[in-house]
């Protein structure tokens, strides 16, 4: 099994786009590519998905044990011709003092050697101590190639060519031009997510089609075929067994940030998944609800403007469907959303307003407790989870005797103490989650939907 990781000197290089158009140039040569993404994410992975064809799979070492990243990555790359994770920041970033939470400490997890993405404005002889100096700050990582990214023309790349060769010995296989039509519009948490963009097809194959052009692909396919395989995983699910619930997931332009481990692992606990559009469709015919992210405040018209599955979930709520939702499912439930001067309805399930806000109230890592009124426990209230979150808004009129499913040991949540609300059946974080073996909520949640299952 042949694989490679794409990282950069610093975030921000374009390792993204790069990672984007190998995806899709390596497919339009009938390559089978697995794509993964380092760390928790859910905007890279869609577009790293659309390209490749392919399920991306995020390995984190905050969620998951290093057992279970060699795991995923073994399983799931098992069928590619190349499996190709992409960084998160640079190469030696992270918590970690020792870098044990790097793309570095990742790359020596996997055995794979790194293309180290440079972003090259403003920078020809420096560029040289740059890469001796990424090269001996670790000498077990190796760094097989460089692309040079957002070239000036002819005469820079040139000068980095030369200067590279003489100082260094890592050769040079892309060099990238600066092109507005490799740019893919950003918002406050990176790109706007593919499914908001109705011409991403067509970017993506822009982008692939440039990165063609300027990147070795015969050298890309070399590298990741010269490192050793990892240990051979046939699987990482049990067998599956029928499906005894059936339980709805959003996944539309407002709505799609998923786990793709996390929606199979659903599926092993017994849940049939059935998608629906949020912004035109009613509600299927389901036993239970899991409102995953997204920005639902960006696509609020339209969420308003279906009266019928407004009401329709908010009648379901009352009657007592189970429902987890996370972040802009939280969103989606409450009374309203406040953006600006710009306010609309949402479900009114939860007597909450949301407001939306110009900096980040949680953003990072986060550690969290079960409390005793978690109507699915799955660890207990010893235990703390990891997960992460990711919003610029936060819940206003919160009554103050609330039910929270838990309690914040690290990281903000709902009021920086508790997160996870809870009413009727329905529980809301501004958390994300990830099913792992410590923390296996899907089973959980697949539990209490089918004890509560109207026959």
């Amino acid at each position: 099994m042949a694989h490679l990781m794409i990282s950069a000197a610093h975030k921000s290089s374009g390792k993204t786009t790069i990672s984007l158009g190998l995806c899709a140039a390596l497919r339009a040569r009938n390559v089978k590519v697995v794509p993964f993404k380092k760390g928790p994410d859910y905007i890279d992975p869609l577009w790293l998905s659309l390209a490749s064809g392919q399920p991306c799979y995020n390995l984190d070492f905050w969620t998951m044990t290093v057992e279970e990243i060699h795991e995923s990555f073994s399983c799931h790359s098992a069928q590619s011709d190349i499996a190709l994770v992409e960084g998160n920041k640079g190469l030696y970033d992270g918590m970690d003092l020792e870098g044990r939470d790097s793309n570095a400490a990742l790359a020596k997890l996997l055995k794979t050697s790194i293309v180290l993405v440079i972003d090259t404005q403003g920078i020809t002889r420096g560029i040289a101590p740059l890469v001796l100096g990424y090269q001996n700050f670790d000498r077990e990582v190796h760094i097989a190639g460089i692309i040079l990214n957002k070239v000036g023309g002819i005469r820079h790349e040139t000068k980095l060519r030369k200067v590279l060769a003489h100082y260094t010995d890592v050769p040079v296989i892309g060099s990238v031009a600066r092109d507005d039509r490799l740019t893919i519009v950003e918002r406050h948490l990176g790109l706007v997510p593919s499914n908001e963009n109705s011409s991403a097809f067509d970017l993506i194959n822009q982008i692939g089609s440039l990165v063609a052009d300027q990147v070795d692909l015969e050298v890309i396919q070399a590298l990741a075929q010269s490192v050793s395989s990892p240990s051979s995983f046939s699987t990482i699910y049990p067998a599956l067994q029928g499906p005894t619930v059936r339980i709805g997931i959003p996944r539309d332009a407002a709505f799609a940030f998923y786990y793709p481990d996390d929606l199979e692992a659903l599926r092993q606990a017994g849940a049939e998944l059935v998608f629906f559009d949020t912004l035109q469709d009613h509600l299927p015919d389901v036993d239970g609800l899991f409102i995953g992210g997204g920005f639902p405040e960006v696509q609020m018209d339209a969420l308003e403007t279906n009266v019928s599955l407004r009401v329709e979930i908010s009648s379901a709520v009352e009657n007592g469907m189970p429902v987890y939702a996370e972040c802009g499912g939280l969103m989606y439930l409450a009374r309203r959303i406040q953006w600006g001067d710009r306010s609309r309805l949402m479900v009114g399930a939860l007597p909450v307003d949301v407001i939306m806000t110009n900096k980040p109230i949680g953003r990072g890592y986060i550690r969290l407790r079960e409390t005793n009124d978690h109507p699915w426990p799955v660890n207990g209230p010893m235990v703390e989870v990891p997960g992460h979150e990711f919003h610029y808004s936060h819940l206003d009129n919160l009554e103050v005797n609330c039910n929270f499913a838990y309690q914040i040991k690290r990281g903000v949540g709902i009021d920086g103490f508790h997160d996870g609300l809870i009413y009727r059946n329905v529980l809301a974080c501004y958390s994300h989650q990830r099913n792992t073996r410590a923390n296996p909520w899907a089973a959980s949640f697949v539990a209490f939907v089918k004890k509560n299952k109207k026959f």
